[in-house]
């Protein structure tokens, strides 16, 4: 830090002597002792607060916004209703989005999609999704989800982080801060992103550090010859050139810790080290050339092309075997304004048999007990047409009010759906459950009280919930 003259540096020592505060360096000398490469990877609780159920989360994360009432939540008064206006008995003066509010009628639009029941449980599912409704008794379909944001950067931003404004740690940095990493080889938190959706921007702050130290950040394994940028020695390199190198830097930032006191130091020798073993391991996790034919059988051909979502799903179990923490798939192209009926078969055949088969595949290797999958997007979409409402299309604006997401394995109560929204799809009325909530629910499926995991920046503890938040009982097994 910097003290009366700013060009001179005052170490933690001379702060320490300074305002009388020489025992803060019995604390200090502890925190020395340590090896600078394992300090920030470690975990900060010692012990789980609660008897975790899970040990890892693979988030698949629909980002757009998935239309409810054409997926999961099927609404037959719209048949009847089909192009009248929207009662304002309904709406009770609920904020519109600039690109429908100006609509002279906001006229309801029934389903292009058949709906039918599925399994001993009943799960309701639309013909889009025929390889999910195979899933109808494992899985935890969330109706009755709503968020206050309704516009996709501070609707997203807020799933990630809970926070609509920028600057939070994401959930997977959350889980990397209070758990720690279970493979010293690869990192805590690993992001995938489809490649061939890209219709909308998806910034590295949905999964940065925020203001906790940088080794938590979540790391985007890209699809090609580079998973992960920079990774490799330069031409003329060795290994252990490149082993000799990272040892003396090690020493010397030791001695500027020694000088400043600063964390992040430790965490730059801690990302140092990680990416010197993901030499190997990120290789290794990346070579699908060793699955045998039933995968691609479960998977289906399309598992083959990296970069796709069922490949990103295949790469996402092996992580999970692994042992990675968080594995966070973000699938956009779901922000269907017009043209729904096309656009939304399009992303429905692109993560249905997916889907199935990652949870299928995880249950299969003994995974998904101790997995905990989840699947949803930033909000739903409204139970309107946004534009011109034909007799064989439609679009769907943004609808925080309620939506649908669903869960599996980790401990969830299987074969259940959980929340009620009324007839025409625009408002929750029963359990109803916010984005906090949530967050609460994942964190306690890993053994995680909410209000106690915190971080303290600028004076203030912090914690992924805010001051919100219930785990959601109910969806729990």
């Amino acid at each position: 830090m910097y003290c009366g003259n700013i060009n001179r540096a005052m170490n933690r020592r001379d702060l320490l002597a300074r305002t009388g505060l020489g025992l803060g360096g019995v604390a200090l000398a502890g925190l020395l002792n340590r090896s600078a490469a394992a300090t920030p990877a470690a975990g900060t609780l010692l012990t789980p607060h609660l008897a975790p159920r899970a040990k890892r989360v693979i988030y698949l994360f629909m980002s757009g916004g998935p239309s409810q009432v054409d997926l999961l939540d099927p609404k037959p008064a719209l048949d009847k209703l089909h192009g009248q206006d929207l009662p304002a008995s309904v709406r009770m003066g609920q904020r519109l989005t600039g690109m429908s509010g100006n609509q002279s009628i906001l006229p309801l639009a029934r389903s292009a999609f058949a709906f039918t029941r599925h399994g001993a449980s009943g799960m309701w599912a639309s013909d889009l999704l025929p390889w999910t409704a195979k899933l109808a008794d494992e899985l935890c379909v969330v109706r009755s989800m709503r968020t206050d944001h309704i516009n996709h950067d501070p609707a997203i931003t807020f799933f990630q982080t809970g926070h609509q404004l920028p600057g939070r740690p994401s959930m997977g940095a959350w889980l990397s801060y209070g758990l720690g990493s279970a493979n010293e080889n690869l990192p805590a938190f690993v992001v995938l992103v489809s490649r061939d959706r890209i219709d909308q921007p998806l910034y590295a702050r949905l999964w940065g550090n925020g203001f906790l130290p940088s080794v938590h950040q979540g790391v985007r394994f890209n699809n090609g010859r580079d998973p992960v940028l920079f990774l490799k020695n330069p031409d003329g390199v060795s290994g252990a050139g490149r082993r000799k190198m990272l040892d003396r830097l090690a020493e010397l930032h030791r001695l500027q810790f020694d000088d400043l006191g600063d964390p992040e130091i430790n965490a730059r020798v801690a990302q140092y080290e990680m990416a010197f073993r993901m030499q190997a391991s990120v290789p290794e996790v990346m070579d699908v050339a060793g699955e045998p034919a039933s995968t691609y059988d479960l998977y289906g051909e399309e598992a083959r092309t990296p970069g796709t979502f069922a490949a990103n799903c295949l790469l996402a179990r092996r992580l999970a075997e692994r042992d990675v923490r968080f594995v966070q798939l973000y699938h956009p192209g779901w922000d269907h304004h017009g043209g729904l009926p096309a656009g939304i078969r399009r992303q429905a055949k692109d993560v249905d048999r997916a889907c199935y088969a990652l949870v299928t595949d995880l249950r299969q290797r003994g995974l998904l007990d101790d997995t905990l999958v989840v699947w949803g997007g930033e909000f739903g979409r409204t139970n309107y047409s946004q534009g011109k409402l034909t007799a064989t299309d439609y679009g769907r604006d943004h609808h925080p009010r309620c939506f649908t997401v669903w869960m599996a394995g980790g401990g969830v109560r299987a074969g259940t759906t959980y929340g009620a929204t009324d007839e025409l799809g625009y408002n929750v009325t029963a359990d109803p459950v916010d984005v906090h909530d949530l967050h609460a629910t994942l964190l306690h499926q890993l053994g995680i009280d909410h209000e106690r995991l915190t971080f303290k920046s600028q004076g203030r503890h912090f914690r992924l919930t805010d001051v919100h938040g219930k785990v959601v009982r109910g969806v729990l097994a």
